[in-house]
Order: structure tokens, then C-alpha cells, then sequence
């Protein structure tokens, strides 16, 4: 791999890093609160409105500048929206502004790979991302779990103010009298600075750009017009629905890993929190074995493994010991990377092919989180109603499975009618 991509990749993992320890940050926020439960997954619903809202724009403005200086404009958004929680603005308004900032984020992020590398490391490249991003999931969940037991943030922060920052920063912080909470969020906002000091070294491709239409009207109708394309393409529309219910489906299972874990296992949310790390190793090891062992023109080949981890996902409901429990997650996301990653690589590809970049992540984030507001407003509803967490798995479970067949029997017909995939690079 050149150089570039692996200061794309440092980018990458401290705003991913950040992201995910900010999410158990705000959950405790909201628990300090004493807000319902049911604010919890209203958290993910708040974050992904900016994707669905500006998914037109988004793709145009990151299609309009050099990709390093859109990823470092959308991370100084997500400090914005830590400043924001430090100043006891509600985490839900305060992470809903952080999300504005991953929406302008996302399209830059992953549209970058393809302008910058050629097609035949599209798959082995999304591997290396995907698997950073979980090694960041891990750490993230980990150390924002660990930063919510106050001892242990009280310790980073005295760590921080003794060694690392000027004696004057060192006693403002002191005298704002932190607690843990404003400790856990103090420690993402530096994430994020990190971040953005990588985004400063991500290298400008030859890509042409393309200026931003002055018209929003006319924006609406060109990224209508990128949604139908990707939609009637063979190939575009099987990834597409592969991906968008897998990041649904993902960051449902996220809240119910932590509720499961609680009525389950009997974790609190230190500990359950960090059972999300245990799923994402399983994802990092899939994603690996993907890039490994998949080709783009196999990555179709890869949808039976959904069908596998709905059914995987309903056995959870036979787990009681967390020994037993770290295994079945960790499989359970070793399913998911290995039919995720492929899936990412073909939608990236065809979006490229049909209308660039930009345009195709911006559509691809536009309904993978409409998928995520659905299923995550679906999951607050269940709650509402005091449904069985065991029940909820297995609706889950079902859901996830049934959709995969249906994409199975969809694919199978658009090969009798055409067969596309041989059109792929190997």
C-alpha cells in the first residue's frame, strides 16, 4: 500500500475511536440524568438524521473539495459537539450535532479509497479499514466503559493534568471541578483534535472535482437520479440492501448487547459495554479472512453468511455464562465482517463506475441510516412497551435472516436475466 493510505487509515481510527467511546460517554450522561432507557437507542436515531436529511449535499460537497480537507472540516463538528456536551447542553441535541459532523465525514472517508487506489485493492483496502475501525471499536467501547467508573477517570485525568498539559490548562480543569462523565467526553474531544491532525496528511488524488450546484433543488434531483441508478444496477442494488441492513441491524445490536447483557448476564454498563469490543474483534477477524480469501467478483458469493447470523443472533437467547457469551459475539461478528466487507467493496465499486465517489457513499450513508433510524425507532418502541429482550432477539434474529433469503432469491433472478457479475474485475 503507498504511504497516504495509511496516514487515511491514522485518520480513520482515532475518529472512529472516538465515536464509539463518545456513544458509552453519552449513555452515562443520560444515566447521571436519570433520563428513561429508552433514550438510549434514541441516541443512534439523533445521530443519523444528518445522514438522511443532507445525504443529497453531503456527496456534492465532498465531491467539490480535496477528500483530507472535507474529513478535517466534519471532525472539528464533532469537537464542536463535545464542546457542547461539556457545556451541559443534552447529549441528545449535543451528539446530534457530532452526527452532522459523521455525515459530511463518511462520503470523504470511504470515497477516498477509490479515487486514490486502484480497483484490484478495493477489497483488501476496505479489509484494512474495516479492521482498524473495529480495533477502534474495541478500544473505544473498552476505554469509555473503563472512563465510566469514576475512580478510573478521576486517575486518567490526574495522569493527564500532572504530565502532559501546561500547569495553567492543568488547573482550569481543576477548577471546573470534573466528574466522570466530563472526563470520559474531555478524552474523545482530544481523539477527534488527533484526528484532525491526520486529516491535514491524507493525500490529494487527481480526481476532478466537481463544484457544488447552486440550485439545491437540482442537487435533490441529481442525487434522486444516483439513488435510481444504484437501484435498477444488478449489482448496485443486492450491496446495497446487503449493507443498508447490515448497519441497521449492527447498531440495533448494539443496544441490545447492552440490555441482553444486563438481563442476561447480570453486567452493568462498564462491563456490558465492553461485550460490544467483543463483537467487533469477531468483525475484525472476518473482515481479514475476507480480504483475504474473497475477490470482488466472489463477493456475492458471501450472502448466505447473513442467513447464518440471524440465526447465530436468536441463540444468544441460550447463553447465561459470560464465557459462552464472548464466544457466540465473537462469531457472531466474525459472520458479519466477512460478508460486510465484500458487500462495501462492490456497492464502492459500481458507485464509482456509475456516478463517483462521493455521489455513491452519499447514497449508501442516505439509506444505511435510514435503515439505522427505522430499526433503532423500532427497538425504542419494543422498549416502550416492556418487551422480553428475549423476544426482541428473536424478532431480530428472524428479521435479519428472512431479509438475507429474500436477497438471495432476488439475486439468483437478476442472474437468470443478466448475468453481472462476470463483468467484474477479478
Amino acid at each position: 500500500m503507498p504511504l497516504g493510505f495509511y496516514f487515511i487509515m491514522a485518520a480513520q481510527f482515532f475518529s472512529a475511536l472516538a465515536d464509539n467511546a463518545l456513544l458509552i460517554a453519552a449513555i452515562a450522561v443520560l444515566r447521571e440524568m436519570q433520563e428513561p432507557s429508552s433514550y438510549e437507542p434514541l441516541l443512534r436515531t439523533v445521530f443519523t438524521v444528518s445522514y438522511i436529511v443532507l445525504a443529497a449535499f453531503v456527496g456534492s460537497f465532498a465531491d467539490s473539495m480535496a477528500k483530507g480537507k472535507v474529513m478535517f472540516i466534519s471532525n472539528n463538528i464533532k469537537i464542536i459537539g463535545c464542546l457542547l456536551m461539556l457545556g451541559s447542553v443534552h447529549p441528545l441535541a449535543a451528539y446530534a450535532v457530532v452526527g452532522l459532523g459523521a455525515a459530511m465525514y463518511s462520503p470523504a472517508k470511504y470515497g477516498i479509497l477509490t479515487e486514490y487506489l486502484p480497483h484490484k485493492l478495493l477489497v483488501v483496502a476496505n479489509g484494512w479499514i474495516e479492521g482498524l475501525t473495529v480495533g477502534a471499536i474495541v478500544l473505544g467501547v473498552v476505554l469509555g466503559g473503563t472512563l465510566v467508573e469514576p475512580s478510573n477517570a478521576m486517575a486518567l485525568l490526574n495522569f493527564v493534568e500532572n504530565t502532559l498539559l501546561p500547569s495553567n490548562v492543568a488547573e482550569f480543569l481543576k477548577s471546573l471541578n470534573p466528574h466522570a462523565s466530563f472526563v470520559n467526553i474531555f478524552i474523545v474531544t482530544f481523539l477527534y483534535i488527533l484526528a484532525a491532525f491526520f486529516n491535514l496528511y491524507v493525500p490529494k488524488t487527481n480526481a476532478e472535482l466537481k463544484p457544488m450546484k447552486v440550485n439545491p433543488l437540482t442537487t435533490l434531483k441529481e442525487f434522486g437520479g444516483c439513488l435510481k441508478l444504484l437501484a435498477v444496477d444488478k449489482l448496485g442494488q443486492i450491496s446495497l440492501i446487503v449493507t443498508t441492513l447490515f448497519w441497521g441491524a449492527g447498531a440495533t445490536l448494539q443496544f441490545i448487547v447492552i440490555n441482553w447483557a444486563d438481563k442476561a448476564l447480570g453486567l452493568g454498563l462498564s462491563d456490558s459495554s465492553k461485550l460490544q469490543g467483543v463483537v467487533a474483534i469477531g468483525i475484525a477477524v472476518g473482515a481479514v479472512l475476507a480480504a483475504k480469501f474473497i475477490s470482488l467478483r466472489k463477493s456475492v458469493k458471501v450472502i448466505p453468511i447473513g442467513i447464518l447470523m440471524g440465526i447465530v443472533v436468536m441463540g444468544m437467547n441460550l447463553v447465561s455464562q459470560t464465557s459462552v457469551a464472548i464466544c457466540a459475539l465473537i462469531f457472531i461478528g466474525a459472520l458479519s465482517g466477512f460478508f460486510v466487507v465484500p458487500m462495501n467493496a462492490l456497492l464502492q465499486h459500481r458507485g464509482h463506475v456509475l456516478m463517483g465517489a462521493g455521489h455513491s457513499i452519499a447514497v449508501q450513508n442516505f439509506m444505511e441510516n435510514s435503515s439505522i433510524l427505522v430499526m433503532t425507532g423500532l427497538y425504542f418502541l419494543m422498549i416502550e412497551m416492556q418487551l422480553s429482550i428475549y423476544i426482541t432477539i428473536i424478532l431480530f434474529g428472524l428479521f435479519v435472516s428472512g431479509t438475507m433469503v429474500g436477497v438471495q432469491i432476488l439475486h439468483n433472478k437478476n442472474q437468470r436475466q443478466n448475468d453481472a457479475v462476470k463483468d467484474l474485475p477479478q
